[in-house]
């Protein structure tokens, strides 16, 4: 099993189903990361260490939509299935759901806040939850790494946390093809260390 130091949190980025094949924005081999991403989880779950899930919850006329003019068609819709974390994903941890208001986009998952045990929303932060557990260090995983993994490894750092991420349990878009190794050269030239294949 993988080392996990004693102020790390692992942050699984949106593993929901319609960003996994057959759903409406279906990154390519997204639930191929989905071993690795458990791996990660039991890990962190086995030495007691804070795991947060982010998910994407959008009202059904978000403005990422491609009917408001967004670049997306519409995925994650609030309480539908394709919202939901994929199911062979294990679940060990906090849930913080983020671009739940109509008018404003979060890729981020420091842009979310925490759920409580009846999923309903709460005022706090991802940062202030991570802070609150003396978290220093985070790994981040998921989908997909051009987008919303990237961006909430860019703002880990920008918070002051030492970020590594994980290239094997992560999935580009590649919208234009490479950009999701331009996303992991970015994220090496900001500070962020890259796991190697074989960790």
């Amino acid at each position: 099993m993988p080392e996990v130091l004693d102020d790390a949190a692992l942050i699984v980025v949106d593993l929901q189903n319609d960003f996994c094949p057959g759903g409406s924005l279906a990154v390519p081999d997204g639930d191929a990361v989905i071993p690795r991403v458990n791996r990660w989880v039991e890990a962190f779950s086995a030495q007691g260490r804070p795991i947060a899930y982010t998910q994407d919850w959008h009202p059904a006329d978000h403005v990422s939509f491609r009917q408001r003019g967004g670049p997306w068609p519409p995925h994650c819709v609030q309480g539908t299935s394709g919202a939901a974390l994929h199911p062979a994903l294990l679940v060990r941890g906090t849930l913080f759901r983020k671009a739940f208001e109509p008018d404003r986009d979060a890729y981020s998952g420091f842009e979310g806040v925490r759920t409580d045990p009846d999923g309903r929303l709460t005022d706090e932060t991802l940062a202030r939850w991570l802070h609150r557990l003396g978290v220093r260090r985070l790994l981040v995983v998921g989908l997909a790494t051009d987008y919303c993994v990237r961006a909430t490894a860019l703002d880990g750092l920008r918070g002051g946390f030492a970020v590594e991420v994980d290239p094997a349990a992560c999935r580009p878009v590649d919208v234009t093809p490479g950009d999701g190794e331009r996303a992991l050269a970015e994220l090496r030239r900001a500070g962020a260390v890259l796991t190697p294949p074989d960790a």
